[in-house]
């Protein structure tokens, strides 16, 4: 199957996905602060530098693209072009993934990953405040 873009137009689309400030993790960050949560953003000093750190709960919260990491829902697909360095990217995004939460978890952090497909559709405000209790009661 052919890319439906020029090497231009996909270059420009590729170009303009953030690292961070993601609307997912905005979504987040402003639910969990509106609750009363304060939280240091995108801190490098941890593995992976997290998306939100909560240093009184002693947890940190990953905001994962489906895409990117590899989440078994339907929003991920794999891609029909170039399939082995989309296979490899990823394949090692996820096993990053995998070694900075147990480097994390290794010195007493409660990591926790919610994924954009939580995000969207009538499950976002449950999952939401899923999220905020599984911080919370970690304390």
């Amino acid at each position: 199957m052919a890319d439906n873009h020029s090497k231009e137009v996909r270059s420009m689309n590729m170009s303009h996905i953030r690292s961070k400030d993601s609307k997912p993790e905005e979504k987040v960050r402003k639910y969990l602060f509106s609750r009363g949560l304060r939280y240091r953003k995108n801190d490098r000093r941890f593995p992976g530098c997290p998306d939100l750190v909560f240093p009184k709960y002693k947890t940190i919260v990953f905001v994962n693209g489906c895409f990117w990491h590899h989440h078994n829902c339907s929003r991920f697909v794999w891609p029909a072009s170039n399939t082995e360095y989309w296979h490899r990217k990823i394949d090692k995004n996820v096993e990053r993934d995998a070694q900075n939460t147990h480097i994390l978890k290794e010195h007493g952090w409660n990591v926790i990953t919610i994924w954009e497909c939580e995000l969207k559709g009538t499950a976002a405000d449950e999952n939401l405040r899923n999220l905020y209790n599984a911080i919370i009661e970690n304390s």
